[in-house]
């Protein structure tokens, strides 16, 4: 995807801008579009999962479901544990047979 920007000041300047990344899986929205249909754009959030992006004259947001919102949070703090993501890795690759039945773990 690619933007063009066109900046008024003396004169009129445009450039042409390409985000970093634009995930292909997110809908992008006008902040009026998204005000005249925000429960709609709620609950379609939150049933599919699928990010909003909504952009204004002044700045823009993404509108995401709070599910996704904690799973985002969650995974966001489990990373900056050292040694977490390895840990989690090497528990994804044990085989489920070797595993302790919870029923047996001493908590």
């Amino acid at each position: 995807m690619h933007l063009r920007l066109c900046v008024a000041y003396n004169r009129l300047a445009c450039v042409n801008l390409v985000p970093k990344a634009v995930p292909k899986h997110m809908d992008f929205l006008s902040v009026r579009e998204a005000r005249d249909s925000l429960y709609r754009l709620i609950d379609e959030v939150a049933e599919h999962h699928k990010p909003v992006v909504i952009s204004g004259k002044r700045n823009g947001a993404v509108l995401v479901s709070k599910e996704d919102w904690d799973t985002i949070q969650e995974t966001l703090y489990l990373s900056s544990i050292p040694g977490m993501v390895d840990s989690i890795k090497q528990g994804g690759a044990e085989p489920v047979e070797e595993c302790t039945p919870i029923e047996e773990l001493d908590w």
